[in-house]
């Protein structure tokens, strides 16, 4: 990670802190995190100014490898085309990686999500063996890649290494496109030693557990995954397309997410990625579970999986957080729009979901999202991610420059971030107390992007 300035003073003008909002918050910076907090305080000579600040935003679901296939699959073929179709076409793309092409992705993609606010995320790895499906000498090659990627951009990572030992529900054979993800229970169980080992050479570095989905897994290998989390994060693809619940049913009788809620010991420690469909007893049992809905509504939406029922859930008392999952574009406030947005297609109305106290829509949403997403991610304990003395300092700035932002105060610079500015209004952004993107760019954007650049344009020839 090039070196980059770390203020230890800072003064904001106004910052969203646990109680609401603030003016005039002065915060002192050591070991990145806040040593120090006060309200109403006059700023000093040497603080840095900052007009706006926010906490940082957790991505709960990411598959990092994915952003360099991003706007390669928007054409339709002969057949009607869907999550499946499109699943073939990344598999074509992922063989062909090599883990200099894996860990280049994935920084760009840890690039752009820090320059769009987010300042932890979960990566669900499941890349890896070689193209031939063989293991390589190190067999945490990739999860190498990415730690190395999170280090060289300075996002927080909570590591996710993904059990996948099967190609559908009841333990059938893996497909030939799925040969670089097949791990037997022994093999993960080292694979996620050495993710522990190299995990904890990187600043507040998490590793968790991810059985891929039941379609992927067998009730034993199940169990046998689970525990090996201890008391770190489990996350697991549930309930995406209406095929997966098909299968699940015709396999077990039951919807996926009811099987997990029957079968296995869900509580606070678990993710279930997607959630989209889901009966009502569904949405409750899920919401009283403990457990995060980490919903990805843009790639939902890109992928033709449906609408959730979010409100619903929301409404019930259920925690949720948003993630990129295929990381086709990358934003805080698109994730939060197109959640927003779809609930309202749906129901042809406005301001449907409800995430919190205040009647703001998009402070709803985005509190809501970072509660759930430091969950989801191992770091409740660190909420609200940003803004209180012994947290974590990771937080990012909106520029009252922005004719964006014209007038706006309080909850109204929220509702414009999400809903009218978007990445436009970010100005910095703060991981570890370090910052590492000023004036919306990141510090290493520009060596990164010639690489980027030149790995997808051989993958892509």
């Amino acid at each position: 990670m090039p070196r980059v300035s770390n203020p230890a003073r800072l003064h904001f003008e106004t910052a969203l802190l646990p109680g609401g909002w603030a003016e005039n918050v002065r915060v002192e910076i050591a070991d990145g995190r806040f040593r120090a907090l006060e309200r109403n305080a006059a700023a000093r000579p040497g603080d840095e100014h900052i007009a706006v600040g926010l906490p940082g935003m957790p991505n709960v679901h990411s598959h990092g490898f994915q952003r360099g296939m991003a706007g390669l699959t928007e054409y339709r073929g002969p057949d009607a085309d869907n999550f499946w179709s499109w699943r073939t076409l990344m598999y074509r793309f992922v063989e062909r990686m090599t883990p200099d092409d894996l860990e280049t992705v994935t920084a760009w993609a840890f690039l752009e999500m820090l320059e769009t606010g987010f300042t932890r995320v979960g990566e669900f790895h499941y890349v890896h063996r070689d193209p031939a499906g063989n293991a390589y000498a190190n067999p945490a090659e990739l999860a190498e890649r990415v730690v190395a990627a999170s280090r060289e951009t300075g996002i927080a990572l909570t590591l996710l290494p993904v059990f996948y030992a099967h190609g559908g529900f009841g333990g059938t054979a893996p497909k030939p496109g799925q040969r670089r993800f097949i791990l037997d229970v022994p093999a993960f169980a080292r694979l996620l030693e050495y993710c522990r080992t190299l995990v904890g050479n990187i600043p507040a570095g998490l590793v968790g557990v991810a059985p891929h989905s039941l379609r992927a897994v067998t009730p034993l290998e199940l169990g046998q995954v689970v525990s090996f989390a201890g008391g770190g994060p489990v996350h697991i693809h549930a309930a995406e397309q209406v095929g997966e619940v098909e299968q699940c049913i015709a396999w077990s009788r039951q919807r996926p997410v009811e099987w997990l809620l029957d079968h296995a010991s869900v509580d606070s420690r678990w993710c279930f990625v997607h959630s989209t469909h889901m009966t009502p007893e569904e949405v409750s049992r899920l919401a009283a579970s403990g457990a995060v809905a980490g919903l990805c509504p843009v790639t939902e939406s890109n992928l033709g999986d449906g609408i959730s029922d979010a409100s619903s859930y929301i409404a019930a008392g259920g925690t949720f957080g948003i993630g990129t999952d295929s990381n086709v574009r990358i934003s805080v406030a698109e994730e939060l729009r197109q959640l927003e947005y779809s609930q309202r297609l749906r129901d042809r109305a406005r301001n449907v979901v409800a995430a919190g106290d205040s009647p703001s829509t998009g402070r709803g949403l985005f509190e809501g999202a970072v509660r759930g997403g430091a969950r989801a991610l191992g770091t409740a304990a660190d909420w609200p991610l940003g803004f209180a003395e012994g947290a974590r300092a990771d937080f990012f700035s909106l520029d009252l420059q922005s004719p964006h932002f014209a007038g706006r105060r309080g909850d109204a610079l929220l509702d414009t971030f999400v809903f009218a500015s978007g990445d436009a209004g970010i100005d910095g952004v703060w991981v570890d107390g370090r910052k590492l993107v000023s004036s919306g760019r990141h510090v290493a954007r520009e060596r990164l992007a010639e690489r980027y650049r030149a790995t997808v344009s051989r993958l892509t020839a």
